[in-house]
């Protein structure tokens, strides 16, 4: 790239095909093992005043897209882009679709390669450009018009079977046939960082005569990443399988937190209702596809076959290492408690998109749908307390003796993911929540 011309597509498209090149360098300084080198690029919304805008993690920095609007280095790119990156929130931008994302994504790969002296050399504008994270609060990525939350992870489900139903067959009729899913509650998707308090709910005990009403005794989390879309469709619209991702915008990690106690008495026979939806928090950093693009691997081989619908081809799951972190309340230390991996689902986000829109329901800008528990083959692997502690009965220990089979107030759950390959890492931060007591 010639040193002071920002924006050639031919040039960007040449280093959108180097995405894992370990070799391309930004001057940015990026530290070993971060979570956002050049080659990531994830977007999100931040604020360091009262005013929210657009900006990309790179190291240790985040990169003000609404600064570098204003400056003009987006002017010879094909988007209408004026006023998007100064908004509360990424829809405006998402819905000027896949295209606008990848010459988004080839222009700042150019404006902070190591040899593009555009921003690099110019002191007053990388002063007003680049932000500390450290310095940022981050917010919602996206206002979230709907959340749902599917349950495609065999091994989860066949745990769960196991405990609640029947060890020999843990696994309802229909689980390999269908994505299962079910619709949440949007307003209460939160970022990274905010905390909430124990809900409180109808429960029944086995030797109770009738409910009660009060705080879970029961809290959870579930491990899992979500799928924020980007792409409308019209209602009436269907969405084949192998164009499922044509409508993604990228990926979040997800914790699904759970009130067990109150979810296992509410949901027969509709599923969860109140137990799941009076919190779920989202990393604020989104992945693109892009840079996800090199760890597409199959998803594993099943024993039944689907309905041509959801019938896939070629690479739609992703090789995501993730780990959840537990810190009880008045810890010093975290303990890590699961390491699993995306790559295990048995239904893939294309699938699951495909089949939430077979009926012709509309999907819209800023949706996510969440994968899932995603819990792997072994005890280390399970992505909920209730597995790792298999409903109670196997506690997790800590080093000074502290005990949990669920969550107490004060505990702060932790979890984080990245891909690796050719050397280069890419991140997606973490998702981060504390327990509060209940307000009563």
């Amino acid at each position: 790239m010639t040193q002071n011309t920002a924006f050639n597509q031919a040039e960007f498209a040449k280093m959108n095909e180097k995405t894992l090149d370990s070799k391309l360098k930004s001057w940015v300084n990026v530290p070993q093992n971060s979570d956002f080198p050049i080659q990531n690029l994830p977007f999100g919304i931040f604020k360091t005043n009262s005013t929210p805008r657009a900006g990309v993690a790179i190291g240790e920095e985040i990169l003000d897209l609404s600064v570098l609007e204003e400056a003009g280095l987006f002017k010879s790119l094909d988007i209408p882009l004026k006023g998007v990156f100064s908004q509360s929130t990424l829809n405006e931008f998402m819905k000027l679709g896949p295209s606008a994302r990848k010459q988004m994504r080839f222009a700042l790969s150019g404006l902070l390669n190591a040899d593009t002296a555009t921003l690099r050399d110019n002191a007053e504008l990388r002063k007003k450009a680049l932000v500390k994270q450290t310095d940022a609060k981050m917010l919602m990525p996206v206002q979230v018009p709907n959340y749902v939350d599917f349950y495609s992870s065999i091994e989860h489900a066949t745990n769960v079977g196991s405990m609640f139903r029947d060890p020999i067959n843990p696994l309802l009729p229909n689980w390999k046939h269908i994505p299962i899913g079910y619709n949440g509650r949007a307003s209460s998707v939160i970022v990274s960082g905010t905390n909430f308090s124990r809900p409180c709910g109808q429960t029944k005990a086995d030797t109770d005569p009738a409910p009660s009403f009060g705080p879970s005794k029961q809290m959870d989390f579930e491990l899992e990443m979500g799928v924020v879309i980007g792409s409308t469709t019209e209602l009436g619209q269907t969405i084949p399988v192998d164009s499922s991702y044509d409508h993604a915008f990228g990926f979040v990690l997800l914790n699904d937190w759970s009130a067990r106690d109150i979810q296992r008495w509410e949901y027969v026979p509709l599923g969860p209702f109140l137990g799941k939806t009076f919190a779920t928090s989202v990393s604020p950093w989104i992945v693109t596809l892009e840079a996800l693009e090199p760890f597409r691997i199959a998803a594993p081989v099943s024993d039944t076959p689907v309905l041509p619908y959801l019938n896939q081809k070629g690479l739609n799951n992703f090789d995501i290492q993730l780990e959840i972190k537990l810190k009880a309340a008045g810890q010093s230390e975290d303990l890590t408690i699961c390491k699993t991996n995306y790559k295990t689902m048995y239904f893939s986000a294309a699938q699951q998109i495909a089949h939430l829109a077979s009926n012709g329901t509309n999907i819209c800008t800023g949706d996510i749908y969440g994968s899932g528990t995603i819990s792997g083959a072994t005890p280390d692997s399970y992505g909920s307390m209730l597995e790792l502690c298999w409903k109670g009965t196997k506690p997790i220990v800590f080093a000074d003796g502290t005990k949990r089979t669920f969550l107490q107030d004060g505990d702060t759950v932790t979890m984080s993911g990245f891909a690796i390959k050719n050397g280069v890492r890419i991140g997606f931060g973490s998702v981060v929540g504390t327990l509060l007591p209940a307000k009563i």
